[in-house]
Parts: C-alpha cells; structure tokens; sequence
C-alpha cells in the first residue's frame, strides 16, 4: 500500500523527498481549479483617530523627534500623545 502511494506522489508531484505537505496541497488546490487566497478590501479601512488641532500635533510631533534619537518608537509616540493632550489637543 505504501509504495503504491509513494509511486502516486511520484507521478503526480515529483520526487517526495523534496517535495513538502505544502508544495502538496499548492498543488492539489491549483489542479481542483482553485487561486491562491487573496484578501478583498471592499470598504475602507480606518486609520484611526485624527488629531483634531493639527498645528499642535505638528509642534509636538517635531519635539519629539528632536527629543528621542529613534523617532517611530513606542515610547516617544506614547510620550508625543501624553503631551499633545496635556497641551490641550484633542482626537476625531
């Protein structure tokens, strides 16, 4: 049974002992007729909020990369929101 199943794989596949489970199923989904998964983006995606006074947002934005020598960080974006609302701004 085993060595009818490996000349199968054989056949269809090429040599199984270069061949992976997922070369396997590629495979066999393309010989059913069916395409690669592709993701649909119907709707918009949201950015997020939006600062509401941007002047503000731009003032603290350029402290903080003049303040932090790695600019698109967690702490100097955590720090950029933390002013930007002590300093009044607010998010849409």
């Amino acid at each position: 049974m085993a060595k009818v199943f490996k000349k199968k794989l054989t056949t269809l596949y090429g040599d199984p002992k270069k061949t992976t489970r997922g070369d396997i199923i590629a495979a066999a989904k393309m010989k059913r007729g069916g395409k690669k998964k592709t993701t649909k983006t119907t709707k918009k995606q949201k950015k997020g909020p939006t600062p509401k006074n941007p002047s503000l947002y731009a003032r603290v934005k350029a402290e903080a990369k003049r303040k932090f020598k790695v600019y698109p960080s967690a702490y100097a974006n955590a720090w950029l929101v933390r002013t930007y609302k002590k300093r009044g701004g607010t998010y849409a």
